[in-house]
């Protein structure tokens, strides 16, 4: 099954490492949106595998089980205190405030549970692949996330991230595909944003993004002959999927089944209100911590792509930027968005052990590892205006027509 995007880049010199994918001989480089000039690597992933102390491969059961069973406790605590003490509030206004915080809050370790789901897809969890898939297929299924499914999709993004032609999700227009986007000719013909659409553009992609990636794969590659609905994570037969996955796409399914079973059985006993503020809004919510962590460890106007006959890799992996959320990145997130540059070098590494890592990668990695400590809702603004397609030839750096950074070419 052929998709829209091939590379078409001449030919690059590369150096087959001994067990290991290749690296570039040539050195390229490109300007990014602020005019500082990106050097794409030319490392190899055995350079990054040698400088990680053997310590911080060691995934740990047990401690792999204290953040999930924590999590969990976290989870319950809050909804005793809340739905013992909110319905105590006499004001029906400060009541409905003291509801929603709740709904918010309670979506954190929510999240935190997506994230150890996530930790189980990549391996990560433990030493034994049964107890990760049984654990991320219980924990994932909760949040109605199809769990196979997305192991598989999200296992080709970290195989090919920033190539143009392989990688699944968060794929940047090109300016040609921004420009037919808009059925114009030239950028010329392309009328800026205002603030208020950026914004309206925000909102559904802050809290439709998730769903519409499941049943559409929207921001993954194109295929050819393929209704949109086609191309969706539930369906074992979709082209996203090898024909090995089919029957794991299955289970995945019955996952979400369960779920919906287990929403059925809660409304009934416990009311509409009960399943809404408890498990729905949360649900939600999380749903919005997923694509604004992802967004932004994939979108930044310091950021590259490739054309495929220019991406390894270590290039690719370096396609990605860590970020700091304070006590909510560290104690909920369990440093997904502080650690997410190694994380796509080596997944299999227990996020536990990340920071280490982290610090031990930095002087192979260089200028090409990127780091923003900016407030991550500046910078959600900041990548929804300046990164709206890619340009540039073998490297591609982000543009904008709204008048930010370097001007895209004519």
């Amino acid at each position: 099954m052929s998709t829209t995007r091939t590379g078409t880049a001449p030919e690059q010199k590369v150096t087959k490492r001994s067990g290991n994918v290749a690296s570039f001989k040539d050195s390229l480089s490109a300007i990014d949106t602020y005019g500082n000039e990106y050097k794409a690597p030319t490392y190899g992933i055995n350079d990054v595998l040698k400088a990680i102390p053997k310590e911080c491969f060691q995934r740990r059961l047990t401690t792999s089980f204290y953040y999930v069973f924590r999590d969990i406790a976290v989870v319950a605590s809050m909804m005793y205190v809340a739905n013992t003490f909110i319905p105590l509030i006499s004001n029906v206004y400060l009541r409905g405030i003291g509801w929603t915080a709740y709904a918010i809050t309670l979506s954190l370790p929510y999240t935190g549970l997506w994230v150890l789901a996530h930790e189980c897809g990549h391996q990560a969890f433990s030493d034994y692949g049964w107890v990760n898939d049984s654990v991320g297929w219980v924990l994932h299924s909760y949040l109605m996330v199809p769990f196979f499914s997305w192991k598989f999709t999200h296992g080709r993004h970290h195989k090919a991230t920033g190539n143009l032609a392989k990688d699944t999700v968060f794929l940047p227009r090109t300016k040609q595909e921004f420009i037919n986007m808009h059925g114009a000719t030239s950028l010329n013909d392309v009328v800026s944003d205002t603030p208020a659409y950026a914004l309206y553009h925000l909102i559904l992609q802050q809290f439709g993004g998730w769903w519409a990636h499941l049943f559409t794969n929207v921001t993954g590659q194109k295929f050819e002959g393929q209704t949109t609905f086609n191309v969706n994570h539930f369906k074992p037969s979709a082209p996203i999927f090898e024909s090995k996955e089919y029957w794991y796409v299955v289970l995945s399914d019955v996952g979400i089944l369960s779920m919906l079973t287990v929403t059925y059985f809660w409304y009934q006993t416990f009311g509409g209100f009960n399943l809404f503020i408890n498990w729905f809004l949360p649900y939600v919510f999380c749903n919005h911590w997923l694509v604004f962590i992802t967004f932004l460890q994939h979108t930044d106007p310091v950021l590259p792509h490739y054309e495929a006959s220019a991406w390894s890799f270590s290039r690719g992996a370096a396609c990605t930027i860590d970020r700091e959320f304070g006590f909510v990145g560290t104690f909920f997130l369990h440093d997904i968005i502080e650690t997410h540059v190694l994380h796509h070098f080596v997944s299999r590494i227990p996020f536990y052990n990340a920071r280490p890592a982290s610090e031990a990668i930095k002087p192979v990695l260089g200028d090409s590892y990127k780091h923003s400590d900016e407030n991550m809702w500046v910078s959600l603004w900041k990548s929804a205006r300046t990164c709206q397609f890619v340009d540039g030839d073998e490297m591609k750096m982000f543009r904008n027509v709204n008048g930010y950074g370097v001007k895209p070419t004519a």
